[in-house]
């Protein structure tokens, strides 16, 4: 499992309103099911009024059947959304179990490498888009670990979440740097994403603990990359799918230990609320092949719907009793609701003794033409 990493990150150009953003679906095709129609409907308006024009890609649409059987649909898609000049960023539909299956038909395809170096854009999702993340990383762009279209831009509420919107939003700066804070505010996952439901608020609940140190203090520096934990876990395990690690082995795509000395690794688990025991068992192999040790520290994403908030948190301090990398918990990324982006190889500030997360440069190559 080695990777040729590039000395120099892509950095797409912030958005600017009136700019085409494609829609993809790259793993589970649920955006064009009936039932998820008043969902496409209202996310399809929402970027229309933030200033975007979404362009949804020929097959965003298709139904679940069809792009589970065709992961080189998907990544055609990926594809063309690339090489089209006209388009700025890109949107995934919702995440899935299956991403892995596009990287062989992406990184089999020279149009689409250097696509993706003469052409770098915005590049925004979480969940098991988590694959993508780290095949564009190893192509030397980097991406956003942040909203979905399903997720975030269909929120069946009267308006996006304000802090989803905040961090969203900042794809139209670049700033020099930016805090991460804690939200006042978390939400409860939906039971039902039905019809019936537009137009009502989410059960929420006050942010009781805010950031919390679980490990080591002080102030560490570093370079961001992770994603789901049950993504990464299966990319090195293939627990899920058999082949799956022979792919990321075949392109040399997991970082080597001597990459993950300047990371920041940042984890969160998904809507599967797998069990304390299983988190362990996950921690344990990374631990046991000198990750955990090896990067510089550790955020983890809030549990959804604070579903074993105090087991997970138990299970980290065993974890890292005898590491001296610090881990920041409870932070409003991923699968939890709202969430923030990360953007993958962003040079980062995390004060330990402070609870405090700086995206500590700009984000965006604002005056470069590729």
């Amino acid at each position: 499992m080695q990777i040729g990493r590039t000395d120099n990150t892509m950095k797409a150009q912030k958005l600017n309103k009136g700019d085409k953003v494609a829609i993809v679906s790259l793993s589970r095709g649920l955006l064009g099911m009936p039932f998820c129609k008043h969902e496409l409907d209202i996310a399809i308006r929402r970027l229309e009024e933030i200033g975007l024009i979404p362009v949804l890609m020929p097959n965003a649409l298709k139904d679940m059947d069809y792009l589970q059987n065709h992961p080189e649909s998907r990544a055609n898609d990926l594809k063309q959304a690339f090489m089209d000049t006209s388009i700025k960023g890109i949107i995934c539909a919702v995440g899935g179990d299956d991403t892995y299956k596009t990287i062989p038909y992406l990184m089999e395809d020279g149009e689409f490498i250097n696509a993706v170096k003469n052409n770098p854009k915005l590049f925004t999702g979480y969940s098991d888009t988590t694959n993508n993340h780290l095949m564009l990383n190893k192509l030397g762009l980097s991406t956003f670990y942040g909203p979905c279209l399903l997720t975030d831009f269909a929120e069946l509420d009267k308006e996006m979440l304000p802090y989803t919107k905040q961090y969203f939003e900042k794809i139209f700066m670049n700033e020099s740097s930016f805090e991460i804070t804690s939200s006042p505010i978390w939400y409860y996952d939906r039971e039902s994403y039905g019809i019936e439901e537009v137009g009502k608020p989410r059960k929420s609940q006050k942010e009781q603990h805010g950031f919390e140190v679980l490990n080591g203090k002080g102030e560490i520096t570093g370079k961001l990359y992770g994603g789901c934990l049950e993504s990464l876990y299966d990319a090195y395990t293939s627990e899920r799918h058999g082949d799956e690690n022979e792919i990321y082995t075949r392109y040399d795509i997991l970082p080597t230990l001597d990459n993950w000395k300047e990371k920041i690794l940042f984890i969160e688990t998904s809507e599967e609320k797998m069990h304390p025991n299983k988190l362990k068992i996950i921690l344990n192999f990374f631990k046991n092949n000198k990750v955990l040790e090896s990067v510089k520290g550790v955020i983890v994403g809030k549990p959804i719907d604070e579903k074993y908030y105090e087991e997970y948190k138990q299970v980290f301090e065993e974890v890292f009793a005898d590491l001296e990398t610090p881990v920041l918990y409870n932070v409003n990324f991923g699968h939890s609701v709202p969430r923030c982006i990360i953007p993958y190889d962003a040079d980062a500030i995390i004060d330990f003794d402070n609870k405090r997360i700086i995206i500590s440069s700009p984000i965006f190559e604002e005056n470069v033409k590729y």
